[in-house]
């Protein structure tokens, strides 16, 4: 049994959830598929660093891409990067593929594609590879008082 940050976090919330474990995904398709929920509902948890030292992080569906110029608008910057994989960790306290706002080295402020809301459950990172979490997406974005915006497309689009 893996034990991680973001397990521990997410049980001191008290925000109602279920751990589910699966193997070790290659893709959001698989990833979904091993848990038995819609592409739609799996949230990939993007770092986005505005600045120097100003991440914050960006929750995506799966099938779908953040826009950068609907990201910029919304945040009212210019320029914004993806850091790379040891940054991230660094920023996170997890690794790509793991990474989580849920006992995150850093509190960090959260983003979460519109189209997530459309989800009776969504799952997020557990903060290990193949450690899920099943919860609501208005608790989420009630806990980290995330903003909710449009800032995807189509993964095609």
């Amino acid at each position: 049994m893996t034990d991680t940050p973001a397990l521990r976090a997410i049980a001191a919330s008290g925000i109602p959830h279920r751990v589910v474990r699966t193997e070790r995904a290659t893709s959001a398709e698989e990833s979904a598929r091993f848990q038995g929920i819609p592409l739609g509902a799996l949230l990939r948890t993007l770092v986005v660093r505005r600045g120097e030292g100003d991440y914050l992080f960006v929750l995506v569906p799966g099938g779908r891409k953040f826009d950068w110029p609907k990201l910029r608008e919304l945040l009212g910057v210019r320029r914004m990067t993806m850091p790379d994989a040891g940054e991230a960790r660094e920023v996170t306290g997890y690794e790509r593929g793991a990474i989580t706002p849920f006992g995150a080295r850093s509190v960090l402020p959260v983003i979460i594609d519109g189209a997530a809301m459309e989800h009776e459950t969504v799952a997020i990172g557990g903060g290990a590879h193949g450690v899920n979490l099943h919860l609501s997406p208005r608790d989420l974005a009630d806990h980290f008082g995330a903003t909710i915006a449009d800032i995807s497309l189509p993964e095609g689009a």
